[in-house]
């Protein structure tokens, strides 16, 4: 497939640029909205009987870097020294060990976890070892689907690796982003191609039961011939799953504030050249046996065991998210960390659980933002939302499901929804007119 391209007689007009903003929906209600006014309504959650019924995962933020990319927009700290290191990860396993006796988690078991970051990798072998032990006390992920662990490739060892698997991780996610060294030093990547080659010959070796490679569509710099490099390189990797990624302009970037300075938009591509570039990556990754399973996410069907911290969570599930800043959702309340590494520290040696927001759900809450972000997948079956809370989405939210129709995003087929490729390249942008109507046109995070 070739990627769109001036024809002799267009107009040599320049493609309009990303503007600065959120794109990716994550969640429902926007973050703008949860507020300190709801934090008792959380804790009531922690102590109320559970739904047996429910799904729980763990989030571990690890908020450390080498390096802080130009697109990133994730509380992290390329300041820290050994010390402070252990300060934090000391106050992680406390705040996680203060969740234990909570009324809300008695009895439960992880089914998944998920470490995040920031670079999880970054920490040593010692500080992992370190920090599994003194979380082990009191929880353990024996239970576990699934234990996702990011990486970033140059700071990888074969031992660490190792050791990372010795742990439980089942799932480790390499964030490539791209092979090009031009590409990743302007958009402030801290390793290199040739850190890249290295680590995935040690992953091979250490053999983990999945493994997941991110690319971002968009960078700074990006061109076609280097953009189809890219995507043939990714596919020579034959990782398990592929996240692809269309390059955002969040507020608090290095990249948005040079848009600022710059009259508010960025130099990053426009929407419909990385939807072109991610359509382009789509196909030759399904030529190369691959499925499409999202609007960012492709998977070897035959090695892929699916990923349960996404579907568990997409469909409702509990998440312990701990660690600065993190973001997590318990029966019925979203929740958000306090986002200073001083008011976290402070707050866990207080032991007190170091929460900073909150906002309780209704069940049409719930509905919208389960229908939501399972469209990201590219389907939904009406029947579902049915059975598990008794509503036809098809009337209740008619007049979105007939506008996606009529724009030509999707069909609706009995009781299937179906988004076609040119929907799923954007689907973020066709989410909100399910919002409701205070939700909609607001600041989203």
């Amino acid at each position: 497939m070739e990627l769109p391209t001036l024809t002799p007689d267009a107009p040599a007009q320049p493609a309009p640029k990303t503007e600065v903003g959120s794109y990716f929906v994550a969640n429902y209600p926007p973050f703008s909205v949860w507020s300190q006014n709801h934090l008792p309504a959380i804790q009531q959650a922690l102590d109320a009987k559970p739904d047996p019924d429910t799904k729980l995962g763990l989030y571990l933020h690890i908020p450390f870097c080498r390096k802080r990319c130009k697109f990133c927009y994730f509380r992290v700290y390329t300041d820290k020294n050994a010390n402070d290191i252990e300060t934090y990860l000391s106050a992680l396993s406390r705040e996680i060990d203060l969740y234990a006796d909570r009324p809300g988690l008695q009895g439960r078991q992880f089914e998944f976890v998920y470490f995040g970051g920031g670079t999880p990798s970054y920490l040593s072998n010692a500080q992992l070892e370190r920090l599994i032990e003194r979380i082990n006390v009191r929880w353990n992920w024996d239970a576990a689907k699934e234990v996702t662990f990011e990486c970033e490739p140059g700071t990888l060892k074969e031992s660490k690796l190792e050791t990372i698997k010795k742990i439980g991780v089942t799932r480790l996610s390499l964030g490539v982003e791209h092979f090009d060294d031009e590409i990743l030093s302007v958009n402030g990547r801290a390793h290199k191609s040739p850190e890249i080659l290295r680590a995935w010959e040690w992953i091979r070796n250490v053999g983990f039961p999945q493994v997941n490679i991110d690319l971002i569509a968009g960078m700074l710099g990006e061109t076609e011939d280097k953009w189809k490099a890219c995507v043939e390189k990714a596919i020579a990797l034959d990782a398990d799953s592929v996240t692809i990624y269309q390059m955002e302009v969040p507020y608090n970037t290095g990249i948005a504030k040079d848009a600022r300075d710059h009259g508010g938009v960025s130099e990053v591509a426009s929407w419909a050249q990385k939807r072109a570039w991610v359509d382009y990556a789509f196909k030759q990754f399904e030529a190369a046996g691959y499925v499409v399973s999202s609007g960012y996410t492709l998977v070897k069907p035959s090695r892929h065991a699916g990923f349960v911290y996404r579907d568990s969570l997409w469909r409702g599930a509990d998440l312990v998210a701990t660690g600065v800043a993190s973001f997590g959702h318990f029966q019925g309340v979203h929740y958000q960390n306090l986002d200073k590494w001083e008011t976290y520290i402070d707050s866990i040696e207080r032991g007190e659980l170091p929460i900073n927001r909150a906002l309780p759900v209704n069940d049409h809450q719930r509905l919208i933002r389960e229908m939501i972000l399972l469209l990201k997948t590219g389907s939904l079956d009406a029947a579902y939302f049915r059975r598990k809370f008794g509503q036809d989405i098809l009337k209740v939210f008619d007049e979105g499901f007939k506008s996606l129709v009529e724009e030509g995003w999707a069909t609706v087929t009995g009781d299937q929804v179906l988004l076609n490729r040119k929907g799923l390249l954007q689907v973020d942008t066709l989410l909100p007119r399910f919002f409701e109507p205070e939700h909609r046109g607001i600041r989203y995070t």
